[in-house]
């Protein structure tokens, strides 16, 4: 059984470092070259052949539940984090536009100056932390940032296949995450037939790093078949 660890938006390995932590091993995917959440759920399923445990954070939870709807028999348990189901909403299209022009027109600093304080729990936004954060999207560059966004534009509606994941599925969430709040992932396990929700307390969207005592001891046992 392999584990797979899918980061979100412009995120890389530093963002499932607590989970890490808890692991004797884990592949974390590279979601930096795919322009379609498809294309990215088909490339992880490649990393490793046989039964999976996927786990998946934002963007990534999104592609961890096309895996399931792609490869059922494969993927055996699911992490959903801070996440979110619905097709595009009105105006969306439009935003995310602007945040790309944005990007290709000022640089991957300015956009992580722009982007990544609201997704923060206001207390956790220390300079160790922003920085970490930072320097994590500063890895990236304006074109990949198109991609995924492209990506996240044209994504499918999970809500019509999640009845359908029958998997043991762990949905956590940031009790202060503003961009994909509690009531979301709520939604989220009613459609799921074996899921739990775990809330995180004073913790945004990126809950993992925010908390990395909490999720990363939670996640790492829930994978590992402990809980």
């Amino acid at each position: 059984m392999s584990i797979v660890l899918i980061p979100g938006l412009l995120c890389d390995r530093y963002c499932w470092e607590p989970v890490l932590d808890h692991l004797t091993e884990a592949t974390v995917a590279d979601l930096g070259s795919q322009d379609t959440i498809t294309q990215m759920a088909t490339d992880c399923l490649a990393l490793s052949e046989g039964l999976l445990e996927v786990a998946g954070h934002s963007m990534g939870a999104r592609v961890a539940m096309e895996m399931a709807r792609l490869a059922p028999n494969r993927v055996q348990r699911l992490v959903l984090m801070d996440t979110g189901y619905k097709p595009l909403g009105e105006g969306e299209a439009e935003k995310r536009a602007e945040i790309v022009a944005y990007g290709h027109e000022h640089g991957m600093k300015a956009l992580a100056d722009r982007w990544l304080p609201p997704m923060v729990y206001e207390p956790n936004r220390t300079p160790e932390l922003m920085g970490a954060l930072t320097d994590m999207v500063l890895r990236s560059d304006p074109d990949r940032h198109e991609r995924q966004i492209h990506a996240l534009v044209n994504r499918p509606d999970a809500a019509a296949y999640l009845p359908g994941v029958t998997c043991p599925t762990l949905v956590v969430v940031g009790r202060q995450d503003q961009w994909s709040p509690v009531e979301q992932h709520q939604e989220i396990m009613a459609l799921l037939p074996n899921a739990r929700l775990e809330i995180v307390e004073d913790a945004g969207h990126f809950a993992p790093v925010e908390q990395p005592d909490v999720v990363g001891p939670m996640v790492a046992a829930f994978l590992k078949g402990e809980s």
